[in-house]
């Protein structure tokens, strides 16, 4: 445990640093790999608090992260076309102001998972991963047909928004952003873990009948669970939205549930820090393989394939050791 507590030191001062060292050499393309990272993490981070905490395997998490996508990018729109979101029955401006931005996408991606939890947690195994993805899928095709923004082709925001007292336009002040919101996620996903209800949840996950002979129900516990991971995914969606300053419907895709449970898995289920590296490696292999071959996926493949068969635990897992720890 104690290894695996420096461990994720590590892994947080190098992904501090690295722009740092970026920024000193002038390489602000480094940054925003950096950034990408980090938001990559903040989503893992969401959906690895279903699927590590809640043993609840979800195809479908990228419905939340391109709901908080559109959310950042409909208020934007709104906001630099001067024309409201709304106007009956009252009149909703849109804004380019970040922390409402990321208000808004966490509450509609919270109040998604949870309809979405309500009706998919009815199922299990097989079922409950067809039925998420199957949602996702949804979202995906209604974003293809909203041409009202964009459509198929998505929408673009010409000026990344505004945080108080910050230049959000320069690389580095934005990665701050990222980074500290990444730092207070994985500080809640720790307590969350440790937490009465987090002790509940991991037993309702090994042992649902058991949770229930003492009057807590295991579906409840669940549903809190995946709206949380759902709220924490979509506001990775606004972080990211914001970065690229454009927003489509490939963020709904099933390809990018398929990413974001590789981050997971990659790094190490349930261990804290896991979803960081897993998005870094990510990251990583993408920015340095990617320009080599258009099928760099290929030795991504093969690296999931190794650390699945020879290190259970993920990569976190293979260096610190099996026991979980979440500190």
């Amino acid at each position: 445990m104690m290894r695996e507590r420096y461990l994720n030191g590590l892994v947080l001062l190098l992904l501090f640093t690295v722009p740092l060292w970026a920024l000193i050499n002038d390489q602000p393309f480094t940054i925003t790999l950096a950034t990408r990272a980090a938001i990559f993490a903040l989503a893992a981070v969401g959906l690895n608090i279903a699927l590590g905490l809640g043993g609840l395997v979800s195809l479908g998490h990228a419905a939340f992260f391109g709901i908080g996508g559109y959310a950042m990018g409909i208020l934007a729109y709104h906001a630099q076309t001067y024309t409201p979101v709304m106007e009956v029955p009252f009149v909703i401006d849109g804004t380019k102001s970040m922390p409402v931005i990321w208000l808004v996408a966490m509450v509609t991606s919270g109040l998604a998972a949870l309809l979405i939890g309500l009706l998919s947690l009815r199922t299990t195994g097989v079922y409950f991963i067809m039925i998420t993805l199957a949602f996702g899928q949804m979202f995906y095709f209604f974003s293809i047909s909203w041409i009202a923004y964009g459509g198929e082709d998505g929408l673009s925001i010409y000026i990344r928004n505004d945080f108080p007292g910050l230049n959000t336009l320069v690389p580095i002040n934005f990665f701050a952003i990222c980074f500290t919101i990444l730092c207070l996620v994985l500080l809640i996903n720790g307590l969350v873990a440790r937490s009465p209800f987090g002790l509940a949840l991991n037993a309702a996950r090994q042992a649902p009948q058991r949770v229930q002979t003492v009057g807590l129900d295991p579906q409840r516990l669940k549903l809190a669970a995946f709206v949380l991971s759902g709220v924490i995914t979509g506001l990775a969606g606004a972080l990211f939205a914001d970065l690229n300053r454009f927003v489509s419907p490939t963020m709904f895709s099933w390809q990018t549930s398929g990413e974001i449970m590789i981050f997971v898995i990659l790094g190490g289920t349930a261990r804290l820090c896991g979803p960081v590296v897993g998005a870094v490696v990510f990251v990583m292999l993408e920015h340095a393989l990617g320009g080599l071959s258009e099928y760099w996926h290929i030795y991504l493949g093969a690296l999931l394939l190794l650390v699945v068969l020879f290190a259970r635990g993920g990569l976190v897992g293979l260096i610190a050791g099996r026991g979980v720890a979440h500190d």
